[in-house]
C-alpha cells in the first residue's frame, strides 16, 4: 500500500447535497482547508454505478478532480437495514425520489419492516455507513470508511440533521441523530464524540493526511 499523502491546499467537495456539504465544512474548518463544492462550481452529478460505496464515492472524486484539475473530496453514504437484507444501502439517496423526500423514504422503510413484523429494537438493527475519498490530480487516493450501529424508531424524531437522520437511534444514545446537534452529532475531540459515520470514517482520514 502507498504511503499516506498529507492533504495541503484547496479542495473541492463532490457533492451536490447541502447537508452533506455543511457537515464536511465543518469537519475540514479546524484544518484550514478551503473548500468549493461540485454544486457551486455547477459540476455535473455523475452517474453511480458502483455497487459499494467505497466505489461510489471514488467515482464522484475521480469526476470532480477531472473536471476541476484540483484534490477532490466525496462521500457516499447511507442507510443499511438487516432486515431489509441491507436496504437501502447504496440507494439511500435515490429511494427519497428526485424530490429528495426523505419522509417518503423513511415511511417506505417503515412498510417494509411492518411487512416483516419487524417490531423489536433487536429486529430493526441498522446502521449508517460513510465511505470517503481523495483523489489528486496524478492519480493518487486515499479511501477510508465509518460505521455507527443502532435501530430504525418509529415514528421518526427531531428535525436536525438531514435524510434518514430522524429515524436513526445510535447505539448507547436515548435520541436520534435528528434530535442531536451538529457537534454532538458529527463534532471531533475534544469538543464532541466524533459519533456518526462520517466523522469516524473523517477522524481515520485526518489521522492519515491532515494531522
Amino acid at each position: 500500500m502507498s504511503p499516506h499523502r498529507r492533504l495541503t491546499g484547496p479542495l473541492v467537495i463532490a457533492t451536490h447535497n447541502p447537508g452533506k456539504l455543511a457537515e464536511m465544512r465543518e469537519l475540514l474548518a479546524p484544518y484550514g482547508i478551503e473548500a468549493q463544492s461540485a454544486g457551486e462550481l455547477g459540476l455535473a452529478e455523475p452517474d453511480e454505478t458502483g455497487t459499494t460505496f467505497a466505489a461510489n464515492a471514488r467515482i464522484k472524486a475521480e469526476a470532480a478532480m477531472r473536471a476541476t484539475g484540483k484534490v477532490a473530496f466525496a462521500d457516499d453514504s447511507g442507510l443499511v437495514v438487516t432486515a431489509l437484507g441491507g436496504d437501502p444501502g447504496i440507494y439511500s439517496a435515490r429511494w427519497a425520489g428526485p424530490n429528495k423526500d426523505f419522509r417518503f423514504a423513511m415511511n417506505q422503510i417503515q412498510t417494509l419492516l411492518i411487512e416483516k413484523s419487524a417490531k423489536t429494537p433487536e429486529q430493526r438493527r441498522c446502521h449508517f455507513v460513510a465511505a470517503l475519498c481523495l483523489a489528486w490530480p496524478d492519480g493518487h487516493l486515499e479511501e477510508f470508511e465509518g460505521h455507527v450501529h443502532g435501530v430504525a424508531v418509529w415514528p421518526p424524531r427531531g428535525d436536525a440533521g438531514f435524510g434518514y437522520d430522524p429515524l436513526f437511534l445510535p447505539d448507547g444514545h436515548s435520541r436520534t441523530f435528528g434530535e442531536m446537534t451538529a457537534l454532538e452529532k458529527h463534532g471531533l475531540p475534544p469538543h464532541g464524540m466524533g459519533l456518526s459515520h462520517r466523522a469516524r470514517a473523517f477522524v481515520m482520514l485526518a489521522d492519515a493526511c491532515l494531522r
